[in-house]
């Protein structure tokens, strides 16, 4: 069951006090070096690193800017810290990760927790196994401090389970989603690393939106398996972390072949013996990058002409909501433009203004796989509460926007010809993008992850099927799903009113290692990581009584 914040306090109160050396490790903005290196000087132990991030969620939460990032507290994460900490006094590490508590997605299976899928309907749905991802983080010593919120089924930034998920650098703000709850709990230094998962961009756009770096991996470099699908020719998983280091350490963790998820077996001969080799000083220099500008207009707005207002009223509305879009895309192009003379100045050699591949894109979405392959993973699952994806809706339950989203799903299959077309479309895509890349001798491609910040929350975000919020403003993270490539996020800086925005590093399949060596150098060169001011450290508890 849920350990609720006043659980924690208690468990943090009962705790045994921490010698006063050990007090003074800081854990904002912690790396894994960082934590082992105190370790091994006797400042650290496991039981108190882990006890730190739990007083962190206690404050912070439920509390305080109320950011709803953590659906369960691992109630078993101090016995575990107490265990790697035996094993730490035997002169050895569990392995690369040990002690490293991961805040993982709720989308992923664990068998000694609740998995909810963001959905109320699930809130006490425990799976009789773990995904592969997790099995191999808890092998390499990690353990699962908590799960994530999510948006509910996997889209968006609210949910049934968790209610509205809010964006730490500004609580008014979204998260962006669907990792809402992971980017939110890196950001606020709930725990070490996370985990999130990308159908559409949901690692790379929570990720953007606080400054952290996020990787959406090749699509057959990671397993899904123990992990709720929703359309499996787009799903993987990847690190949500503060540092290019640490995701690079995440990854040499979960990548590879799984016999239960097949498709990995393209994996086999891609993955190197390690993601961290590449990353240098001087990993761009002499790199070609091309970049990709949006030069579009914003995003359909709903006006007022929904409600049945005179047109000269709706017209009105279009033309305000125009100049409030046309003055938030205008935040984050100067951070593009800075970011590619930060580039430049480490060595690389900037293409601009590539121009798109001429790909006719078909009228449709993916709206074929997600009935049949959730009802595939839920008959996997006899203990599961529901059975297929229309018992779901027939439950009701679900927030409003997303059942009106996944009623659209119903009654759709991959055997369409849609599905067909839509798959020639891209493939089409990835020879274009594979041409463009050799004829301009590209070595990766960048754009803003999103071209504006975060829109503020709406109102009617709980209650409404077409809620009026602006949720997707600038956004770009379509491309490397569609190309099933891998693409990875990282701070770019801040717009004038303190919101991170991200540059996305966008390669060919299997160029992970490429991606992390250029986004290590740029980190590296420009230091824009910085925490949000609304979870400040917490004051260091008073010294033991003599």
């Amino acid at each position: 069951m849920r350990l609720a914040p006043l659980a924690v306090i208690v468990a943090a109160l009962a705790a045994p006090a921490a010698p006063a050396a050990a007090q003074s490790f800081d854990v904002m903005e912690a790396t894994i070096p960082s934590v082992h290196a105190a370790m091994s000087a006797g400042r650290l132990t496991c039981r108190q690193l882990v006890q730190a991030y739990l007083d962190r969620i206690a404050a912070y939460d439920r509390q305080g800017p109320e950011l709803h990032a953590i659906q369960t507290v691992n109630p078993r994460a101090l016995a575990d810290a107490d265990s790697l900490d035996g094993v730490w006094r035997s002169k050895r590490a569990r392995g690369p990760l040990h002690c490293v508590p991961v805040l993982l997605k709720d989308q992923v299976e664990t068998k000694d927790m609740p998995t909810t899928y963001g959905s109320v309907l699930f809130k006490d749905f425990v799976p009789a196994r773990d995904a592969t991802v997790v099995e191999k983080l808890e092998a390499a010593g990690a353990i699962i401090l908590a799960k994530t919120t999510m948006g509910e089924f996997a889209g968006r930034y609210v949910s049934s389970a968790a209610g509205i998920i809010r964006n730490a650098y500004d609580p008014a703000r979204n998260p962006s989603g669907s990792s809402s709850g992971s980017g939110a709990a890196a950001a606020a230094n709930f725990g070490l690393v996370a985990l999130g998962e990308d159908t559409g961009g949901s690692i790379r756009g929570p990720a953007a939106v606080h400054a952290l770096v996020g990787l959406r991996p090749t699509l057959p470099l990671v397993s899904r398996f123990g992990m709720l699908p929703a359309n499996p020719s787009q799903d993987t998983m990847g690190p949500m972390t503060r540092t290019v280091a640490d995701a690079a350490r995440v990854l040499d963790v979960i990548a590879g072949y799984d016999p239960r998820d097949p498709v990995t077996v393209y994996a086999v001969g891609n993955v190197p013996a390690t993601y961290t080799a590449g990353l240098t000083a001087g990993a761009l220099a002499g790199a070609r990058i091309g970049v990709l500008r949006t030069r579009r207009t914003p995003p359909p707005r709903r006006t007022a002409s929904d409600s049945g207002a005179p047109r000269d009223t709706a017209a009105l509305r279009r033309d305000s909501l125009a100049r409030v879009d046309s003055a938030e895309f205008a935040k984050v192009a100067p951070l593009l433009d800075r970011a590619l003379a930060d580039l430049r100045a480490q060595g690389a050699v900037i293409v601009d203004s590539l121009v798109r591949p001429p790909v006719p894109m078909p009228r449709l979405g993916n709206d074929f796989e997600t009935e049949a392959a959730t009802d595939a993973y839920l008959a996997q699952h006899p203990g599961a509460p529901f059975r297929t994806l229309k018992e779901i809706l027939l439950a009701g339950g679900v927030n409003p926007w997303r059942a009106r989203a996944l009623i659209e799903y119903v009654g759709r299959s991959p055997e369409e010809a849609g599905f067909g077309a839509l798959m020639r479309y891209r493939e089409a895509l990835r020879i274009a993008y594979l041409q463009l890349m050799a004829d301009r001798r590209l070595d990766a491609i960048v754009y803003a992850t999103y071209d504006a910040p975060p829109a503020p929350i709406g109102r009617d975000v709980l209650t409404n099927p077409r809620p009026d919020d602006a949720y997707g403003r600038g956004d770009n993270r379509g491309l490397s799903p569609s190309l099933a490539w891998p693409a990875l996020t990282v701070p770019m800086g801040f717009t004038p009113d303190g919101l991170p925005a991200g540059l996305e590093f966008l390669g060919r399949p299997w160029s992970e290692a490429t991606l992390l060596g250029f986004a290590h150098a740029y980190e590296q060169a420009t230091r824009h990581r910085r925490p949000p001011a609304t979870t400040p450290p917490l004051a260091p508890p008073p010294a033991p009584r003599r």
